[in-house]
């Protein structure tokens, strides 16, 4: 798959032109609103620096949290906009809305190379519903559009599909990397190719690991996921994190892993406690001893031999959610484990490090420089790896 990007965009002559970009710059925050971290605004700086050194207008847009259409004060832009200013050298000026009188005025006293963020998008419940009058406002402001958001690729929002359908538009430096290494997972990974899979839900995961069984040569499966799994297969999970999901199409999934060679490795003990808690007392079960009042909260050191063994051998993984509640330090054994693992393997494994609390694991270990390639989109490149079709990219042109 190959879009038109920014490079296309050279016989357009950029120069004075009014380009909009779709960023992700959803980013955490603490209670003092300061981020916590700003990969994600580092990723799209590529992307804004071409545009600013071809003189071109660039008008940034972005949503941040769920704010369901109403302004929410902390979820602002601000600490955004301040960080961005830092990062490029140079002001940028931020907005107090996103469309309205005051966005186009300030788009019409734009200087050449000068960059503008807009206020949070999701203060208007428009943009969710991919509103044609919102997506109409949002495009009056530009002569091109530019979706380098792909955390943001799999929603069919007024910013990444209406805007899309309206201006001339092409991809990011950021969104075609995405497209770029996550297709070359789906056609052509170096192989063995080993899929981990943690995190809390298996909502939405069951798709991504029935289309990976033809794909991947392991799946490794732990978090919240593996316990609905333990118990489609009949383990007493306690009171460990389970979904209510059709326990018989997990065990259908299971059982065709397991007719393709068993291709999916899942946990054989755990870290148990009774209350996620720091102060709680934790011990290790095997699967078949996990007590009615026991919560799993990491894997155990059984299972974390069993999953290495399979990463040492592996010359691609792909990570997507952590393996434990790590943001407990004592439960984030295992998810350091495994990143370090693949730290260790840096120049003889492709890492790709499928975004959301995968990255935050990551980063809190200091670890980001040593992987491959860190993914701005977890549900994205999930539903991506998946092989569902991405409306915020489908809606592109092709080169």
């Amino acid at each position: 798959m190959q879009k038109k990007t920014i490079e296309d965009l050279r016989d357009n002559h950029l120069e004075g032109k009014k380009v909009l970009v779709r960023v992700d710059f959803n980013i955490p925050l603490n209670e003092e609103l300061e981020i916590t971290n700003d990969t994600r605004i580092k990723a799209a700086l590529p992307t804004i620096k071409y545009l600013m050194s071809h003189q071109a207008k660039v008008i940034l847009m972005s949503h941040l949290g769920r704010p369901k259409g109403k302004v929410i004060e902390k979820l602002r832009l601000d600490p955004v906009a301040s960080r961005l200013s830092e990062l490029l050298g140079r002001k940028v000026k931020k907005l107090n809305d996103c469309i309205g009188e005051e966005a186009e005025k300030a788009v019409l006293n734009m200087q050449k190379g000068e960059v503008i963020l807009l206020e949070n998008l999701r203060f208007h419940p428009e943009e969710e519903k991919n509103n044609p009058e919102f997506a109409k406002a949002l495009a009056n402001l530009a002569d091109i559009f530019v979706n380098d958001a792909f955390g943001t690729a799999h929603r069919a929002h007024a910013s990444t599909v209406g805007v899309a359908r309206i201006l001339p538009s092409c991809a990011g430096f950021l969104m075609a990397k995405e497209i770029g290494v996550l297709s070359n997972l789906l056609e052509n990974p170096e192989r063995p190719f080993v899929v981990v899979l943690g995190g809390a839900k298996i909502t939405g995961k069951i798709e991504i690991v029935q289309n990976l069984l033809s794909i991947a040569d392991r799946i490794l499966i732990s978090g919240g996921m593996s316990y609905t799994c333990l118990a489609a297969l009949g383990y007493e999970v306690g009171n460990s994190l389970l979904e209510e999901y059709d326990l018989e199409i997990v065990k259908n999934m299971l059982k065709g892993a397991e007719e393709k060679g068993n291709k999916i490795l899942l946990p054989v003990d755990l870290v148990i406690t009774k209350e996620i808690s720091e102060k709680t007392e934790s011990k290790l079960f095997k699967i078949d001893d996990i007590p009615k009042d026991g919560i799993g909260v990491d894997l155990g050191e059984r299972s974390l031999v069993k999953f290495e063994k399979e990463i040492k051998k592996a010359k691609t993984v792909f990570w997507n959610g952590p393996v434990g509640v790590f943001e407990i330090e004592k439960y984030a054994k295992g998810t350091n484990r495994i990143a370090k693992i693949l730290a260790d393997m840096q120049g003889e494994v492709v890492t790709i490090i499928g975004g959301g609390d995968s990255i935050a694991a990551i980063d809190k270990a200091g670890l980001t420089e040593k992987m491959t390639h860190i993914s701005t989109g977890g549900g994205a490149s999930l539903e991506f790896l998946g092989g569902k079709k991405l409306p915020g990219i489908e809606v592109l042109p092709e080169k």
